[in-house]
Formats: structure tokens, sequence, C-alpha cells
């Protein structure tokens, strides 16, 4: 932490429409590939907190009172003025989270303006109002959103609560990541150039046991929509059973991604890849679990060394590199610790491994990492590890691997490879709440979210517009 006369510049809360300086001691954001600062934000308090609450509170019933028509059409504004900010979005992210440039354009900057526009469609096929023999039933808000979000994406974690939640009538709250809180003043000045009115969206900074802790147990929010580590997920529902809040969890996962012996392995290994090291693994949806037929093992592992070696690391500034650094110095040690882990347990190290990457020393790089030989209950194969590592489990056939597959306490996603009917079959027994066969394209209309301890409640589509409403009916 420094005192409020860094040289850098401060982002201060967005509180009813407008930047709220607080004047007291800043949070520094680092960016991970030089260990340079980059800005500050507020290190905010309770009492911030209560001040974005009022204002939420005081906008709710003006905001509810629109239609879903008019409502959508602020939401699409909103995603026009992101898309008028596409590249100080993406070199904001990557300054201060280190996601090489070209990924930060697609995956960072492009998908929010994207999800936002997809919410907006849904205005007309939503339920608003429903007869039901002789009840009128009607979805209206919830009321005051409070969002916690990770720093892994920071704009896109955020719109697919903020577009689902101001559509269905909601006001919101929005704490962002220590690590990646940037955007949220891009998104906020963005809403505001929208037309959306002020109080709708507001923003504090902070950190997760005081601004976190103080929006999921305060009298004036109605709901909590959280995503990040599933330790923080728990202890945000047992603060926000206080008050009895809604909760909505999206959380860890240690996702697998299952190789049949009739798959087309090149493809499988391609997109398997891609998943587990894109972001440098900080994705909660990465498969960073590979399960193939034991008899094909030897094949799968060359292929997986051949395609690695495309895999660039180095200044997320280059627009060639393909691997930037993980988000802090912290985040480094905690990946580099589950590698030594690995081979501490026999696991067998074909590609990356412990260590800093040559010629990349004073970054927070990791070395891109497969495993071979792990076994279905290391630690390296049961715990989210959050980085570029991937670890290769073997099978006997067609049970073993969906045993292999549900072994964990997650279940956010997964994937299947092999011919279509029978990847289908596999891919209904896996308990997780979204699988992909084939590489197949993620679909933003379709519910995102866990079984077991990967979290509960949907994100996405018209269900995730469904979790920010109330249900009433009226008998008439």
């Amino acid at each position: 932490m420094t005192d409020t006369k860094t040289t850098q510049s401060v982002a201060g809360h967005w509180i009813d429409g407008r930047e709220a300086r607080t004047g007291g001691p800043v949070i520094d954001v680092v960016n991970p590939a030089d260990g340079t600062v980059v800005a500050s934000v507020p290190d905010g308090t309770a009492e911030d907190v209560d001040k974005a609450v009022a204002a939420a509170r005081a906008a709710l019933p003006g905001w509810a009172a629109t239609s879903p028509a008019e409502r959508a059409g602020l939401i699409q504004h909103l995603a026009a003025r992101l898309g008028d900010r596409t590249e100080e979005i993406a070199t904001t992210i990557s300054a201060e989270i280190g996601a090489p440039i070209s990924l930060a354009r697609f995956g960072h900057a492009a998908l929010p303006p994207a999800v936002a526009s997809s919410v907006a469609g849904l205005a007309d096929e939503i339920p608003w109002a429903e007869e039901v023999g002789n009840s009128l039933v009607i979805r209206e808000p919830v009321g005051v959103v409070g969002a916690i979000t990770p720093w892994n994406f920071p704009l896109q974690q955020i719109m697919t609560k903020l577009a689902p939640a101001l559509l269905a009538g909601n006001t919101m709250v929005h704490k962002p990541a220590e690590l990646a809180p940037l955007t949220a003043r891009i998104l906020a000045e963005a809403a505001r150039d929208a037309g959306i009115p002020d109080g709708v969206f507001n923003v504090v900074h902070g950190r997760g046991p005081v601004v976190g802790e103080a929006i999921a147990t305060h009298p004036g929010v109605d709901m909590v929509s959280f995503t990040g580590s599933t330790a923080v997920g728990k202890r945000i529902s047992v603060l926000a059973s206080g008050t009895v809040k809604r909760v909505a969890l999206e959380l860890g996962g240690k996702s697998a991604s299952v190789v049949l012996d009739d798959a087309d392995l090149g493809l499988a290994v391609e997109r398997t890849l891609a998943s587990a090291w894109t972001n440098s693994g900080q994705v909660c949806g990465a498969w960073t679990r590979m399960i193939v037929p034991a008899a094909r093992r030897d094949e799968i592992v060359d292929l997986l060394k051949a395609a690695a070696a495309a895999y660039s690391v180095g200044d997320p500034a280059d627009e060639t590199t393909r691997i930037g650094p993980v988000a802090s110095e912290t985040q480094w040690q905690r990946v580099n610790g589950y590698i030594e882990r690995g081979i501490a347990e026999g696991a067998r190290l074909v590609v990356g491994g412990p260590g800093r990457v040559p010629g990349l020393e004073h970054g927070a790089y990791v070395r891109p990492t497969v495993f071979v030989d792990v076994a279905p209950d290391a630690v390296i194969a049961q715990e989210e590890i959050f980085g570029p590592v991937l670890s290769v489990l073997t099978y006997e056939d067609e049970e073993d691997a969906v045993t292999i597959a549900n072994s964990t306490i997650y279940g956010l996603v997964g994937a299947v490879f092999g011919e279509p009917e029978r990847a289908l079959r596999v891919a209904k027994r896996m308990r997780t709440g979204q699988v992909d066969i084939n590489g197949a394209q993620f679909n933003f209309l379709a519910p995102f979210g866990g079984y077991k301890q990967s979290g509960h409640g949907r994100e996405f589509g018209r269900l995730g517009v469904e979790e920010f409403t109330e249900v009433k009916s009226i008998q008439r």
C-alpha cells in the first residue's frame, strides 16, 4: 500500500453517477510483467459501501419502473460505448494482469460488448408475466445486487452479471478485484455515456475482507453475485445468511477433457492445450485434466510436445506473444509451488517445469507445463492451480474415464472428444454444468454454472437473466 502522495493516477470509487475520491489510503495496481505501478485505487471502507448502497437503493424504483424494452435499449447503448473503447480496455487489462495484447483485444475487450448485446436481445423472450390457471405470475427485480468479481477476466466477469441484472430491473454495487480494478471505471463511464441513470451502477474499490464482506452483510443489498475461489464463496455464503439474501456463486474448477479412443487426437490436443494455457491458465473453466486412453498415451504426449512449442512466452505488449505473466508475484509463487508438488508426487514432467522463464526472470512468468502419468488423486489433479499447467491422466475403459472425470469436488465445465453419439453419452454422465463436444463453439445463450463446489446459479442466456428476478403469484 502507498499513501495518497503516489505519483500514479488514482481511479476513485464511482457512486451515484460520478467519481468519489476518498483522500485515504490507496491500493497500487502493479504490472506483473515488470513490477511497475500503473495506477492506484482507493482502499475502500464499509462507509463507502454504505454510500454506494444508498445510491443504488435510491435509483431502484425509477429503474425498475422502466420497461424491459427500454432497459434493453440502454444495454445496447452500453455495448456500443464499450466497443468505442476497445483498444483502451485492451491496453488497460494487459497492463494490470499481463494478458497478451492480442488476447486482451479479443478475449477481454471484445467479448463483454457481445455479452451485453446477447442479453439485451432476450428482452422479448423472458416471461415477465404469464397466466398460470387463475394466477398471474410475474418476474420482478430482486433489488440491489452486490457483485464481487475476480481479476482473471475483469470486464467480462462483471458484464456477465451487470447486463442481466440491469435487464431484470436491478441496480448494482460492484467490488472489482484489487489486482485488476481499472476497467470498472471505464465500464461506469460507458454506462453514464449510454444514458443509464445515476445510481444504477456503482463501484467501490477495496479489499475482500473489508469491502467484500460489507457488501455480503449489508441489509440494503438483496443479492450477492460472486465469481472467484470456492473458499471465498463459502465465506460469502455464511456472511450473506445473516440477512437471508440470495447468493449466486460461480466458483473454481478442475475440468476434465476426456479423449475417447476414436477421437481426432490432433483436434483434442489443440483444443485442450489452448483451454489449459489461455490467459496463462487463469481461467475457472480451463480443461486442466486431460484424460486419455492408456493405449494412446505416448501418441498424445508427442502431439502435446509439438503443440506446446508454438506457445511463445513473453512481453504481453508484443503482438506475437501467446502467454504472458500470471497476474502477480503471489500467483507465480502459488503456481510454481504446485509444479514442484507435482514433481514431488511422482508425475512425469514432459514440458516446462518449476523456476523462472529464461530471459524473463524479473516478471511473474511461469513456464507453461505439462505433466504425464498423473494419479487421479494427486494434488495437481484435484486442486485448482490457476496457471498454465496441464495434467495428463490415463484410463482403461469408458467407465474408468467417467469415474476419473467426476472424481474432484468441482463440476464447472468439461469436454469430450470422440465419435459424436458416443461423446454425447459420456458428456451426459459428467457431473458438470457445461460440456463441449469436439471443441464446439461457446454459446452465449446457454446457461453457464457449476455442480458441486463449483457453485450454484447460472449466468448467460435466459436463465442468467431469471437468476436476478423474484417470482410473484397473484391469484384473481
